[in-house]
């Protein structure tokens, strides 16, 4: 392990347009849980798996419950950037890192001082009034009673319109300039780093295939469908990782 972190390190010093391209893999190092690994706290609260909780059309139909489960799973607004998140913040305050496409909607990346973040699923942080349009924070979200709504003043009436999160739930298409921007990074890179990733999800995993720099990195604890096409492949903690490779730069 320690020699590829050395390799890593030599990869980061000679590189000077590097991308990071991650998943949930990197929040799971501060504590936010994969909602995919679906275990029996799940089973015994939520009468739906996550997947379906989490589509356009149970928001519209139950939003009660998406509300319960969203609360409850997907708003950790007490955790902190780890390891990785700084070592890449340390990487653009550099110069060398030039953008962070990630699947993640935690804000952790900008929590950690990273300023290009291409949120692919949207963030927490941001929420809309589907009524008006006015925006909302994560507390207040965190803080309402059931279905959250708007109180903004709409011609000296309160709205009362639903407030939605500014995430991309299923069958939801993604932002098209986010995706824009990413494939516009990932194709000017020297370097790609695949980190927290099992790059399972679509078509956010299909971006990488506009890199076509020199050196592919995957950091993950599992495998991935980019394993063998890699010249450094570190199955190990990405927090780790990066934050020992990253010293001394």
């Amino acid at each position: 392990m320690e020699e590829s972190i050395q390799k890593l390190h030599e990869i980061l010093k000679e590189s000077d347009n590097i991308v990071f391209f991650g998943g949930a893999g990197v929040s799971t190092e501060s504590g936010i849980p994969d909602f995919r690994s679906v275990d029996g706290l799940y089973h015994m609260k939520y009468d739906y798996p996550p997947e379906t909780i989490l589509s356009h059309t149970f928001f519209m139909n139950q939003p009660g419950e998406f509300y319960r489960f969203y609360k409850d799973k997907m708003l950790c607004l007490d955790k902190k950037p780890n390891a990785a998140h700084l070592a890449l913040a340390k990487l653009e305050a550099m110069g060398k890192l030039k953008a962070v496409v990630t699947q993640n909607i935690d804000g952790l990346h900008q929590a950690a001082g990273s300023k290009n973040v291409q949120e692919l699923h949207g963030s927490v942080l941001r929420n809309y009034c589907m009524k008006c349009g006015a925006f909302y924070d994560a507390q207040y979200i965190k803080d309402s009673k059931g279905v959250p709504k708007c109180c903004a003043k709409v011609n000296g009436k309160e709205c009362g319109g639903m407030v939605k999160p500014d995430v991309v739930l299923y069958e939801e298409g993604l932002d098209q300039n986010t995706i824009s921007q990413s494939v516009q990074a990932i194709s000017r890179a020297d370097t790609l780093i695949i980190g927290g990733t099992s790059l399972a999800v679509y078509p956010a995993a299909g971006l990488i295939d506009y890199f076509r720099g020199n050196h592919l990195v995957v950091i993950n604890k599992s495998p991935t469908p980019r394993d063998r096409y890699a010249d450094l492949l570190i199955q190990d903690s990405i927090g780790k990782a990066l934050g020992e490779a990253v010293e001394g730069l």
